[in-house]
């Protein structure tokens, strides 16, 4: 789905899941100072939406999500994963309820397998399922923006800013009354810098909750009852992930960054020694240079130094070895 702010000056059309909203308006350190300082706004109408309204929404979905949200707050903004029976991670969403209807987006092109699983498992409750994608448009405000959000948006607030819930032909006015506009590039490098995971991009099809640090954030430790609890309820108690997240400095003298999926190799073993991990996601930072994601396996040393590709990078721990 096309968004109309690929009109603005200076859009450059983003790829891949992230195809129909912009990468950059023409200045990425700029549009990245400017999120950071609490300024602008991030397009993010690529992203599914789906809602769940009806009496029963929260206990319903308290029994299927990996997060307790049976007593969630309106207002309070939460997050929470779709396990398989294994325990791998299939959905991530992020949710905020506003007393009558739970809201939630996800990740680009994933909504329609999402609520065809919902209305799988609605058996007599008293719910209703919606894909509203093609309506309603996510936008982020950025941490400490003192923008108003336009009345009667959805807003779920967290650490790291505000997502709003817009119908879809209100996005052109937003974006008069709320530049500047900041393109994707920016809201993934700051979301690189923060260590947080996203579905599709740090996830394979094999990847648990543990990996990623998603556990308190996602997951509470405190529920069961939901698909796949058995695998986290074991994990946590008798061993470890064999994978964990790492942040990784990259060598700022080389030109390109590594790509997603790069092989990660310990540097004393050099460009033809095993592979350990894989970058994940690698960005440009402002004011960390040349950064990225990765999962090694669990037990690489956390003071090792490393090879991403044929560039050296150091590595900062996000889940403990």
């Amino acid at each position: 789905m096309k968004s109309p702010l690929l009109s603005l000056p200076g859009a450059v059309p983003a790829e891949g899941v992230d195809e129909g909203v912009a990468a950059h308006y023409g200045d990425l350190f700029r549009e990245q100072r400017a999120l950071a300082d609490g300024t602008g706004f991030v397009d993010l109408s690529h992203r599914g939406v789906v809602t769940v309204s009806g009496e029963d929404r929260l206990s319903w979905l308290h029994l299927l999500l990996t997060q307790h949200v049976s007593e969630l707050p309106p207002g309070q903004a939460t997050e929470a994963l779709i396990l398989s029976a294994h325990g791998h991670i299939e959905h991530a969403l992020y949710l905020v309820d506003d007393g009558a209807t739970v809201w939630a987006h996800v990740e680009p092109g994933t909504q329609e397998a999402l609520v065809a699983y919902l209305e799988s498992m609605k058996f007599f409750y008293r719910v209703e399922v919606a894909d509203r994608t093609g309506d309603i448009a996510v936008v982020h405000l950025p941490a400490g923006s003192i923008a108003e959000a336009p009345d009667g948006a959805v807003v779920r607030e967290t650490a790291y800013g505000r997502d709003l819930f817009l119908p879809r032909e209100a996005l052109e006015d937003f974006a008069a009354g709320h530049g500047p506009a900041a393109g994707l590039l920016a809201y993934e490098a700051l979301r690189v810098e923060h260590h947080r995971p996203r579905l599709g991009f740090e996830t394979d099809h094999r990847t648990i909750p543990h990996e990623l640090g998603w556990i308190g954030t996602a997951v509470h430790l405190q529920k069961g009852c939901y698909r796949g609890q058995e695998t986290v309820a074991r994990v946590q108690n008798l061993g470890k992930p064999p994978r964990r997240l790492v942040f990784l400095h990259l060598d700022g003298s080389e030109v390109h960054l590594p790509a997603p999926g790069t092989d990660i190799r310990l540097a004393d073993e050099g460009p033809d020694g095993r592979r350990i991990g894989f970058v994940t996601t690698s960005v440009r930072h402002h004011e960390l240079g040349p950064v990225a994601l990765a999962l090694v396996k669990r037990n690489v040393p956390a003071d090792a130094r490393l090879l991403a590709g044929d560039t050296a990078a150091a590595q900062e721990v996000v889940v403990e070895p």
